[in-house]
């Protein structure tokens, strides 16, 4: 019985944004559906590493695709010349369980989550948004730019990283792909003028106030991924239109975790899933003065539905290395 392996080099000749676009939009609208199968991420402390890894099982049925995500977070990484952020994906044949191919997650799980962002920001920003806020200039926020110059086409925008050295690195690398972006001193400065900000950041608290965000822009809250995770000043939440990737996940992890237990809001205040709306069950934007907000956690059908489609480009192109199992 044979395996595929396919390395980060293997996935990234595989994968394009626009692809990564389509599956994971596939895969919001099949959850709304309901034709997958995804119990909540789980989650192990490694608090004495400064770190902790989540596995992430899905089945979807309309892909015939079922698989198991592992992915770990340890901000020390960096110190060690390691990315924060590492993953490996097994897919499995749902007919039969046998593993089919494991793959590099870590790329997997950057463009998937850059390609959840684009789809909220497609759905629920104003349509002549033009002017985009970086807050948080790392590894995700590239991901993030790539999938916006998807979606929105050209714009402008400026960043900002406690890091000056990681934002510098950042604007340069978004000129270089056709994005005029300015670096700035703080985040209230980033957000001014803004249409939409990207929020990438580690933070345990917020880093974008209130009085920063004007009547009609869309946040896509991508960095509170874990309990007690937070970006956004809870005052934002409270006028704002939310959406969630997934209710309960977001709940117990997600931008919103820390304000729903406080009891700031309560599962009243979202709006809807991103699914939903892309679906046309819940209504997104009502006006141009509606403030809304993507809280992203992400979704192991979004990894599945990703590792998917490169594994099936992967046997038809025979990429990649197989080995024998059992």
């Amino acid at each position: 019985m044979e395996i595929r392996l396919l390395g980060m080099n293997d996935v990234q000749r595989l994968l394009t944004m626009r692809e990564a676009l389509s599956a994971v939009e596939t895969a919001f609208r099949e959850k709304s559906r309901g034709n997958v199968e995804m119990p909540p991420k789980v989650y192990v402390f490694l608090e004495r590493f400064s770190g902790d890894f989540r596995v992430m099982p899905a089945y979807m049925s309309s892909l015939n695709a079922a698989g198991v995500k592992v992915v770990n977070v340890h901000l020390r990484n960096r110190e060690r010349g390691l990315p924060t952020v590492m993953a490996s994906i097994l897919l499995l044949d749902p007919e039969t369980g046998r593993p089919e191919a494991l793959l590099d997650g870590t790329l997997i799980t950057g463009i998937r989550t850059g390609a959840a962002g684009g789809i909220a920001a497609s759905a629920l920003a104003r349509k002549n948004s033009r002017n985009v806020c970086f807050v948080g200039c790392g590894t995700q926020a590239i991901y993030q730019l790539s999938a916006l110059r998807e979606v929105l086409g050209g714009f402008e925008g400026s960043a900002y990283d406690v890091s000056s050295a990681q934002t510098r690195s950042f604007v340069e690398f978004a000129g270089r792909n056709g994005v005029a972006l300015r670096s700035v001193d703080g985040v209230g400065e980033c957000a001014e003028g803004a249409d939409i900000i990207v929020t990438t950041t580690p933070a345990r608290g917020p880093v974008v106030m209130d009085e920063w965000v004007h009547e009609g822009v869309h946040i896509n809250a991508i960095g509170a991924d874990a309990p007690g995770k937070e970006e956004l000043d809870p005052r934002i939440l409270r006028r704002a239109r939310i959406f969630v990737d997934d209710v309960e996940q977001a709940s117990h992890s997600g931008e919103i975790n820390v304000p729903l237990s406080k009891g700031i809001i309560s599962r009243g205040d979202i709006a809807g899933e991103l699914g939903d709306v892309l679906e046309g069950k819940v209504r997104g934007r009502t006006s141009d003065r509606d403030v809304t907000v993507f809280d992203s956690t992400g979704l192991a059908i979004q990894d599945i539905a990703v590792a998917s489609l490169v594994y099936e480009k992967a046997v038809k192109l025979n990429i990649g290395s197989t080995f024998q199992i059992f």
